[in-house]
């Protein structure tokens, strides 16, 4: 028995990378799933993918930053598939890196409503579904960036130090109404994101190499199953070692 058969699982950021391997795996483990990003094209081909593969998805369209669209998009999952019982809130960029007296208002402002934004906003709609269910997993994506510092970084660093922060809060708030809610924290993963970085990234992982997004994907689909049932709050450093350092 697949460990999440009858559940349905929502994958923000779903168009490549971590969220589609994730969006990949929740269907592998017997989920059905809704996939959301302002990609459309990539979001319909990480579709077509758990398709091929004899799992159940839709692409559903959203920006995480506005409000109204991920109400929308809550209720379209609802009304597509009856619930939402996982969902991953990973939407994110990495924004423009520069010292902090040199980044610009304008990128502050943007990575931190995609990455920290976004991540309330979802856990905004989310919850309260979840309540109705009585019950549900949340995992949201910060990263070692958010337990570290990162020179050049510090709009980046800000907000995944914030989704660290209210994983914890929104987690302790709905710890005794069946919700968990936890992060995981990727070290350097082998995405478009860390495009031009790998080999200073490489260098900095003690385990001597990158991460597969499936691996990132693993620790969230554990996170959602049965298998954590008594892990709530919990940052997960998913790195290599590099935080151990």
């Amino acid at each position: 028995m697949t460990r999440l058969a009858g559940k349905v699982a929502l994958v923000t950021g779903g168009s490549a990378g971590i969220g589609r391997a994730t969006a990949l795996i929740y269907a592998r483990e017997g989920a059905k799933v809704v996939v959301s990003d302002i990609a459309v094209e990539g979001g319909e081909e990480t579709v077509r993918k758990i398709k091929e593969n004899g799992g159940e998805a839709v692409f559903i369209k959203a920006n995480v930053v506005n409000d109204a669209e991920v109400k929308e998009l809550i209720d379209k999952t609802v009304s597509t598939y009856g619930s939402i019982d996982c969902a991953f809130n990973n939407a994110g960029i990495l924004g423009e890196m520069a010292p902090t007296a040199d980044c610009t208002e304008e990128n502050f402002d943007k990575v931190i409503n995609i990455n920290l934004k976004g991540v309330f906003l979802c856990l905004k709609h989310e919850i309260p579904q979840m309540l109705k269910q009585g019950g549900g997993a949340i995992v949201n994506t910060a990263s070692i960036a958010g337990l570290i510092g990162f020179p050049t970084a510090p709009a980046y660093v800000a907000s995944k130090g914030g989704v660290v922060q209210i994983t914890r809060v929104s987690a302790l708030e709905y710890a005794d109404k069946g919700i968990r809610i936890n992060a995981v924290c990727p070290g350097g993963i082998e995405t478009e994101m860390i495009s031009g970085m790998e080999e200073n990234l490489l260098a900095a992982h003690p385990i001597g190499r990158l991460g597969k997004p499936e691996e990132i994907g693993e620790a969230v689909v554990w996170l959602s199953s049965p298998a954590a049932s008594f892990v709530t709050g919990h940052i997960m450093a998913v790195d290599g070692g590099y935080t151990a350092q």
